[in-house]
């Protein structure tokens, strides 16, 4: 009876250390997707979209995690009033159609500080595979508010026509670079 007894203590103790998955709420005043585009060959386009959500989980036994981001397409803002309201038009965005772009992660491989996001990218209703590479990843406590935070830099590179926004090809380049800087805190 009393090695039944430490075996099932034994058990309990091998599931109470095992951490489970945390999930953190993107915090949207400090997520910064932004993306990066040639005009006309003569210079680069920046834009950044001002309203962002989703959830993040982090599983660090496993090394893993996901990823579930919304961009607020209408948030689009390139600091020029007249392009941002063309961006936003069926020649490119079609957010009246279309309001949000979404990346979902199908899976995530956390290496120290960097990781790799496999997942699919949604832009004006249609979806593609498209990998995230994290080259800054950081949890903690904030200094400040004394809140579990994570954080993290990501980057990737789309063709929008993949994407059915073909207005201005080839003068307006189709290669973006996407950048995606996200602070999530633990719920």
């Amino acid at each position: 009876m009393r090695n039944i007894l430490l075996i099932s203590a034994l058990f309990a103790m091998s599931f109470s250390s095992y951490a489970a998955p945390e999930t953190y709420t993107i915090e949207p005043t400090h997520t910064y997707p932004h993306f990066r585009i040639s005009h006309l060959g003569f210079s680069t386009l920046q834009g950044r979209f001002n309203s962002t959500k989703g959830k993040l989980t982090i599983d660090t036994e496993k090394n893993t995690g996901t990823i579930d981001i919304i961009i607020d397409a209408t948030s689009i803002d390139t600091a020029h009033k007249k392009r941002d309201e063309h961006l936003s038009s069926p020649d490119f965005l079609n957010v009246a159609e279309f309001p949000e772009i979404t990346y979902k992660s199908t899976n995530v491989v956390i290496t120290g500080t960097t990781a790799k996001a496999n997942g699919k990218l949604t832009i004006m209703g249609v979806t593609k595979p498209v990998s995230l590479n994290i080259t800054k990843m950081k949890c903690g406590v904030h200094p400040f508010n004394k809140k579990q935070i994570c954080g993290f830099d990501a980057t990737t590179n789309i063709k929008r026509s993949d994407f059915g926004i073909k207005y201005g090809l080839p003068a307006i380049g189709d290669e973006m670079e996407l950048i995606i800087e996200v602070e999530a805190v633990k719920d």
